[in-house]
């Protein structure tokens, strides 16, 4: 049969549909809007996914996202940041959610995913040896677990209460409060916000 389309189109439209949430008619979309759009977009866009590896790289300390050309993360360098206070996430985007807030002033460290047997990843992929290095060098006082309210990240952090716990640390662990968002109806929350809504129950 012959080929329906030129040989690059193809190419871009099978490259964008390897990204995560893009299906097929989105890539082809995607690839459409570049091909008859202004060259130069085309090539910026080419330029910085080319810099994109160069340009970023991981903080050492915290497992942030930092630039290239700085050392450590501004989240753990700035002095006022509270560094006996640190905030577990999953992965560097979840950073940007709990600073949106405006209301968190503590470190982060970054476990660089959770804990799921499915896909094969276990304690031992994530920043765990790390982060009991932190409690100690930076004498921290309160763990903030912040994963995700999913199965893996539920386990995640169960998993990481038992281990700080065993390994003999003395820190306060404490869990993001869950619950039924704001302008949400009670019949249509699921199960498991419902139950972490019963538990972080509150006197008025």
């Amino acid at each position: 049969m012959t080929q329906l389309l030129p040989a690059a189109l193809l190419r871009a439209i099978d490259e964008l549909g390897r990204l995560p949430g893009v299906g097929a008619r989105t890539a082809e979309r995607y690839a459409y809007y570049l091909l008859r759009g202004d060259q130069h977009i085309a090539q910026k866009l080419a330029r910085t996914i080319a810099e994109l590896h160069s340009g970023v790289k991981t903080c050492p300390v915290t497992f942030a996202l930092i630039d290239a050309s700085e050392d450590i993360s501004k989240l753990y360098s700035d002095p006022s940041r509270n560094k006996q206070l640190v905030a577990v996430v999953e992965e560097p985007l979840d950073i940007i959610a709990l600073e949106r807030t405006g209301q968190y002033d503590g470190t982060y460290h970054v476990l660089g995913g959770a804990i799921s047997p499915i896909d094969g990843v276990g304690p031992e992929q994530l920043h765990i040896p790390e982060l009991l290095a932190r409690l100690k060098a930076d004498q921290v006082e309160e763990i903030i677990i912040a994963t995700n309210a999913s199965v893996e990240g539920e386990s995640t952090a169960l998993f990481l209460q038992r281990f700080i716990q065993e390994n003999g640390y003395e820190v306060k662990m404490t869990r993001l409060a869950r619950g039924i968002p704001v302008g949400v109806d009670l019949e249509y929350a699921d199960q498991i916000t419902l139950s972490h809504a019963l538990e972080g129950r509150r006197i008025l």
